[in-house]
């Protein structure tokens, strides 16, 4: 079954919106049972989508015939049901800000709100630049961060595999051969042996419960706001991952708010919808207050400035530009230099910490060889 019907082509038609559209057949989205996986549409496939649609509008397409040639070249069924039901609503008069607002899970309220001053403005395609230009620079980032993490983690990865092998096949192997000896066992390879019975023995609890505290806490956070929020919270207290963390989320809020100030949103709708969008609670938080403050008269760097989550690098540079009038160019650069500083601060982190796993795995390996190895040396001796 097919993921649209389409009504015969016929003679152009004018839409709700004063937009021509060229070929007038009907898209209608229906149900597809088989939703799997590969069906999932995932930010990029949003960010690709919004590009093409920049580049449609760019040569002059109406949006509605934008839509049309966007879902008839959609190669996943899913984009195709998304923006058929798009197409659908703007046929039934909503505007696109409205129609995307039924789909909060793909469009956030950034999103919309920048689209609905693009809207207004017939900037939209200009806005449309926007936010594939934030998509793609998130996506970068993201990609920088997995990368920088991908070596230590291999490393820690090494280091259980190589504890694993160690415990259960040469240490017992080398037992057997100690037993032939019929001698007494220097302390050191006495303490390995032990370890090692006890790591066997522990090993199949340990996974178990592991794995069942893993899957009960999974289902803990997905059910409980209140424990998502406070763990939130504990790891911006956190000593190793708090300082970077807080500047990752001021670096975001910043960029999101200079993004809508500078679309020509008002301060305090920019802040509403900062707050209304999903993100870290005490940001969300923090951010509400701050609406509070400023529809009472107050500063955005005096309000910001009673919350320790902005540092004093970010809320004294806003209190004096929102004296110069630059506020939005401002929080832009900030976020830029601020972005910068934590990519410094994460690999100047990961070169200190990939050494130290590395003279620690080779002191477990160097170590353990050494103590097995120990009594054959001295038995040499004796003999």
């Amino acid at each position: 079954m097919s993921a649209f019907d389409a009504d015969p082509v016929r003679p152009p038609s004018t839409s709700a919106h004063g937009d021509r559209v060229p070929y007038a057949h009907r898209v209608h989205p229906v149900h597809d049972a088989k939703r799997g996986r590969r069906a999932r549409i995932t930010p990029a496939h949003v960010t690709a989508a919004l590009r093409q649609l920049a580049s449609l509008l760019r040569v002059g397409l109406p949006l509605l015939a934008a839509l049309d040639i966007m879902i008839a070249s959609a190669t996943r069924p899913a984009l195709k049901r998304l923006f058929g039901t798009v197409r659908h609503d703007m046929l039934q008069g909503l505007t696109l800000n409205a129609a995307l607002a039924r789909h909060p899970r793909h469009f956030d309220d950034r999103c919309r709100a920048l689209l609905a001053i693009g809207e207004a403005s017939g900037a939209l395609v200009d806005v449309l630049d926007q936010i594939v230009a934030e998509h793609q620079r998130q996506r970068v980032q993201r990609a920088k961060l997995r990368a920088a993490m991908t070596y230590p983690a291999c490393l820690l990865v090494f280091c259980v595999a190589i504890v694993v092998v160690l415990t259960h096949w040469v240490i017992p192997a080398f037992e057997d051969i100690f037993k032939s000896f019929d001698a007494a066992l220097p302390p050191a390879t006495r303490l390995v042996l032990a370890t090692s019975h006890r790591i066997a023995t522990a090993a199949p609890y340990v996974t178990a419960g592991s794995i069942a505290c893993g899957l009960a806490c999974v289902v803990a956070f997905r059910r409980s706001t209140t424990l998502r929020h406070a763990a939130a919270r504990y790891l911006l207290a956190a000593p190793v991952a708090g300082p970077l963390l807080k500047r990752a989320f001021a670096a975001q809020w910043c960029r999101a708010l200079g993004v809508l100030l500078r679309a020509g949103v008002p301060l305090a709708d920019a802040l509403d919808i900062l707050a209304a969008t999903r993100g870290h609670p005490a940001y969300t938080t923090a951010t509400a207050d701050t609406v509070t403050r400023i529809r009472r008269g107050e500063r955005l760097g005096h309000a910001l400035a009673r919350h320790r989550l902005f540092p004093d690098s970010i809320t004294v540079p806003i209190a004096v530009a929102e004296q110069t009038g630059a506020l939005d160019t401002l929080l832009i650069d900030l976020a830029t230099l601020v972005e910068q500083e934590l990519e410094w601060r994460i690999a100047t982190l990961l070169n200190l910490v990939e050494p130290l796993l590395v003279a620690l795995l080779g002191l477990l390996i160097g170590g353990l060889v050494i103590t097995l190895y120990l009594p054959i040396i001295e038995l040499g001796r004796v003999v």
